[in-house]
């Protein structure tokens, strides 16, 4: 699974460098337009997701957690390959939000874990599953921008993409075993789905979720502000996809050393000091005028975000039977999709509107303001207390 999880963190991330590129490859004119149809399209796919994976969530606690995961990977594979058919941006829109309906992978994949695995080896084995989605994170961007720069054509990437969640789908057919019991009446989930999320709200560890909205309010100009800094280099898309690894490696790095410390010093205090790292490495992206100091900043916000989001899936998930999990990872994925939503729309439009720098200050803004929620509104619970 870690290695499913790794296949399809590449393919969702594999388009990010060109995405804008291949909006004005469309026609699409002018910048003011291309910014913000990339940030529709970037966060269109997370609205939809949002909507619909405490849904294939609840269907996973019935029917099986591998079937949906290979149900999501699949609809992942077609609705990619349309991607690269796509005649005008507004089909590429909609194909892009059919992904999201259909899709559902990161509930699954987590939920299918967290069932299979001991209780005592939870956190431990999400802070892998965490690792092959850096790994992919990491690969996809670097690997888009090279095939974008080589084959002269992003339809192509489309389509390799397509090939590689077909990959996936295949290898958790064949290579990943399920133990599944049918729940009886009265287990599994409870009640309608708004139901079971506002149960789940009224635990303050979700605070750190928000911070997605952060991490991904940028992606969508990452591509356009590399732009501005280098030019139209040959090399454009191969910087674009740098600027999108180095925090991915960053991540990968940080994550395991961040998850042990949270068992060592409390998830509150791990939380804490990687959402000001976040803000801290966020806010100076606003004043650069150079590539290089952009990738370095770059780096420093993938350090941090290291340590937000793998500690807080692991701590929810204590909280929780094993008969429910799919249902409530699928809730905590529909939050975390409302934020990258909210993020990348909000993003596309503060560039169109007010420019590059106000996008990283603004996002810098609300680290720091998700910071003192959980600062002041999470207190360290054991798993025993908070069940």
């Amino acid at each position: 699974m870690v290695a499913v999880q790794a296949i399809m963190s590449l393919a969702f991330s594999i388009s990010a460098p060109f995405l804008p590129l291949f909006v004005i490859e469309l026609g699409v004119r002018p910048m003011a337009r291309v910014e913000l149809w990339s940030g529709a399209i970037a966060s269109v796919n997370f609205l939809l997701a949002a909507i619909f994976s405490p849904i294939w969530g609840g269907l996973a606690d019935r029917l099986g957690r591998k079937a949906m995961v290979v149900r999501s990977s699949a609809a992942v594979c077609l609705f990619t390959a349309l991607m690269g058919l796509a005649p005008n941006v507004l089909v590429l829109f909609l194909a892009r939000a059919c992904m999201g309906i259909f899709s559902g992978f990161s509930a699954a994949a987590t939920a299918l874990v967290g069932t299979q695995v001991p209780e005592g080896l939870l956190g431990f084995s999400l802070g892998w599953m965490a690792t092959g989605q850096l790994v992919g994170g990491l690969v996809g961007p670097m690997a888009g921008g090279l095939l974008a720069d080589w084959l002269h054509d992003y339809r192509e990437v489309f389509f390799w993409t397509s090939g590689v969640a077909f990959v996936a789908a295949l290898t958790c057919t064949l290579a990943v075993r399920e133990r599944f019991v049918r729940p009886t009446a009265g287990a599994g989930v409870r009640g309608p789905i708004w139901g079971q999320f506002a149960e789940l709200v009224r635990h303050p560890q979700l605070a750190p979720l928000l911070a997605q909205v952060s991490a991904l309010g940028v992606q969508p100009i990452v591509p356009l502000f590399v732009r501005d800094l280098v030019g139209d280099a040959p090399w454009l898309a191969t910087a674009a996809g740098a600027a999108f690894a180095v925090t991915g490696a960053a991540d990968l790095i940080a994550s395991p050393f961040l998850g042990k410390r949270s068992d060592l010093i409390g998830y509150r205090r791990v939380l804490t000091i990687s959402l000001a790292g976040v803000a801290c490495f966020t806010i100076p992206q606003a004043f650069v005028h150079s590539i290089w100091a952009f990738l370095a900043l770059r780096f420093g916000v993938g350090v941090f975000l290291g340590g937000v989001l793998p500690t807080a899936n692991a701590w929810i998930g204590t909280m929780f039977p094993v008969e429910r999990r799919g249902a409530v990872y699928g809730v905590v994925a529909s939050a975390t999709f409302m934020g990258m939503f909210v993020g990348p729309l909000l993003g596309g439009a503060l560039a169109a509107r007010f420019g590059f720098a106000a996008v990283f200050l603004t996002f810098g803004g609300l680290t720091l303001g998700n910071l003192t929620w959980v600062a002041l509104g999470v207190r360290e619970r054991s798993a025993h207390a908070a069940a």
